[in-house]
């Protein structure tokens, strides 16, 4: 048995010898605290307020709790179109650097061009795209968008991204799992060591309408080490749950 990634209407996980496996992008998620995205789920919901005041006003009739609950979901909303966008962004970048033609719908167009700029401009030759990478040893798995060589002989694994804000610190953590991950899954679904792709550097490709930025990113073993460090605190987090027991009374207590 090997790893296997198993995809559902709200996302995805991965399966690895049978067992259940922590992702990659959950295992940030749930070890750090994210102060930015916080921020912007407040900010969202108060622009939606002063955008939507008659739509807020007519759900007086609501009642508190209808209304702050239909108020909650205006960040989700929105995040959700954003990884709408991005979902179809790389589906469309992978295509574009197989070589293969795509059918780009209009509100993408801008995305399309400025990844098509890209390929043009760096002239990137991929050795492995969208594979899905894991450790038995440290128990986590994920699937990197991309490893090129470029024209120099760099071998980069590369992160797409397309959120307004543009990369994140975290991205670092993110590549650093992916690159010093044990094994990668071939287009063959072989298990392969990560070391074989001899990935020498890590860019993070912000894709915009307005166009691209390439960002180099640290991924080395140190951020590898911060990465795993982070694994054990959510971990924790998850487990922590278990640590307080139930209410007892003074005959209970040995």
């Amino acid at each position: 048995m090997t790893l296997k990634r198993v995809n559902t209407r709200y996302g995805h996980y991965y399966k690895l010898d049978g067992k259940n496996i922590d992702g990659v992008t959950t295992l940030i998620g749930n070890g750090l605290r994210k102060k930015a995205l916080e921020a912007w789920g407040i900010k969202t919901v108060a622009e939606y307020v002063a955008d939507h005041l008659e739509d807020v006003y007519a759900m007086r009739s609501m009642g508190r709790d209808a209304i702050v609950s239909a108020l909650k979901q205006a960040p989700y909303s929105e995040r959700d179109r954003a990884a709408k966008r991005g979902t179809e962004v790389h589906a469309l970048a992978e295509q574009l650097a197989r070589g293969e033609e795509v059918d780009v719908p209009s509100e993408l167009a801008g995305h399309v061009e400025a990844y098509v700029r890209f390929l043009d401009e760096w002239n990137p030759v991929p050795v492995a795209l969208e594979r899905p990478v894991f450790s038995r040893k440290w128990w986590y798995a994920g699937t990197f968008d991309a490893v090129f060589e470029l024209p120099d002989g760099r071998r980069v694994i590369a992160d797409i991204k397309t959120s307004r804000s543009g990369i994140f610190p975290e991205t670092a953590l993110q590549l650093a799992a992916y690159r010093y991950s044990e094994f990668y899954l071939d287009e063959g679904g072989e298990e392969k060591p990560t070391a074989d792709l001899n990935i020498t550097h890590a860019f993070g490709i912000w894709v915009r309408a307005d166009g691209y930025d390439v960002l180099p990113i640290q991924a080395d073993e140190e951020q590898f080490n911060k990465f795993l460090h982070i694994a054990v605190g959510a971990r924790w987090q998850k487990e922590s749950r278990e640590l307080i027991g139930a209410p007892i009374g003074p005959e209970d207590v040995a």
